[in-house]
């Protein structure tokens, strides 16, 4: 950091943050009490394609003259010298995070209500990127996003399967049946929730957004689907850590679609598709994340890591999705749930 014109008073400190459960998160402090944030991926053997935070470093610099708010970058480390891994430094942005419900607690019902809409506005504004005039229009390929995620969070699933899932493995061919047209090509976040989120704790306005690491090129309606993936209602059985959108004040999923749809300016004809693949991804996530505290506990988060019980309440209600929309009524061969 120093070699890169960081004023850094004595010796730094590091200290695990957040209930993250794939790249590692780390609050760094100086003698002096100034703080920064940097992450690495985690511990272990880890899958090709993921937690790349090399890539997630230069998502960040593209990003930091556009109305996205991002936090600024001190830089990224590939020298062993520093770690066994890539690391990257990045500014610390005070705020809350809602990981925990005391904390969602903590907002009025007018911030949540503020919360809820602006995640939906500031998706919209990511998507509103021109990916080539900030140098990001190579960052993956433009070719079917639906098949690309779909072939991609299957060979994840593959590598990272603890046990056989047969209803999952249906899903699977659900999605591969009712796979979209392509539509637009923007920059998708890959991981946008409430979490992802740094907030305002006085009005619940959007400071920062954070974990870029599966950010790519898409359909954007990809994101506002598994942005619905990870916001229960009230009622509802919460799948882990995102329950604070249960609480009072919180728009609904279907206002928050509205939101999103009234900002971007897109038609919502898809959305059920990718609110399914949004949750079929959120239980691979978390398949892989609970292979990954099998093979080294130190992986484990704050907030303990994924059961297999609870990946499959994650699988059970996305076939609830699927059937309630009638995506799963319109299969075109015979499939469904073993």
């Amino acid at each position: 950091m120093r070699g890169r014109g960081v004023d850094v008073g004595g010796t730094i400190s590091a200290t695990r943050v957040g209930r993250g459960q794939s790249n590692l998160t780390y609050r760094l402090e100086d003698e002096g009490g100034r703080t920064w944030i940097a992450r690495r991926p985690p511990l272990g053997e880890l899958l090709a394609s993921a937690h790349d935070v090399v890539r997630e470093h230069r998502i960040l610099a593209a990003l930091q003259d556009t109305p996205v708010p991002v936090p600024g970058l001190v830089g990224v480390s590939e020298d062993e010298r520093v770690a066994d891994v890539p690391v990257v430094v990045m500014e610390h942005v005070d705020g809350i995070v809602l990981d925990q419900m005391e904390i969602a607690e903590s907002l009025t019902l007018d911030a949540r209500r503020r919360l809820g809409l602006e995640i939906a506005r500031t998706l919209a504004a990511i998507h509103a990127v021109d990916v080539d005039a900030v140098g990001l229009g190579d960052l993956a390929s433009r070719s079917s996003y639906a098949e690309r995620q779909l072939k991609r969070w299957s060979r994840q699933f593959e590598a990272s399967r603890t046990v056989e899932r047969p209803d999952l493995d249906a899903l699977t061919a659900l999605l591969h049946d009712h796979v979209p047209p392509p539509g637009d090509l923007s920059l998708v976040h890959g991981d946008f929730h409430i979490r992802n989120v740094i907030v305002d704790g006085e009005d619940g306005t959007v400071r920062t957004v954070l974990d870029w690491e599966l950010s790519t090129l898409g359909d954007p309606m990809a994101d506002i689907g598994s942005t619905l993936a990870y916001w229960p209602e009230a009622g509802e059985a919460p799948s882990g850590l995102f329950a604070a959108s249960t609480l009072p004040g919180f728009p609904t999923r279907d206002e928050l679609a509205q939101a999103y749809l009234d900002a971007s300016g897109r038609d919502g004809g898809t959305l059920a598709f990718w609110h399914v693949l949004g949750i079929w991804k959120v239980a691979i996530i978390s398949e892989g994340v609970y292979r990954r505290t099998l093979d080294n506990p130190a992986n484990t988060a704050e907030g303990g890591a994924p059961t297999p019980e609870r990946i499959q309440g994650v699988i059970d209600h996305a076939w609830h999705v699927a059937e309630t929309t009638g995506l799963a009524g319109r299969l075109t061969t015979p499939r469904g749930r073993p």
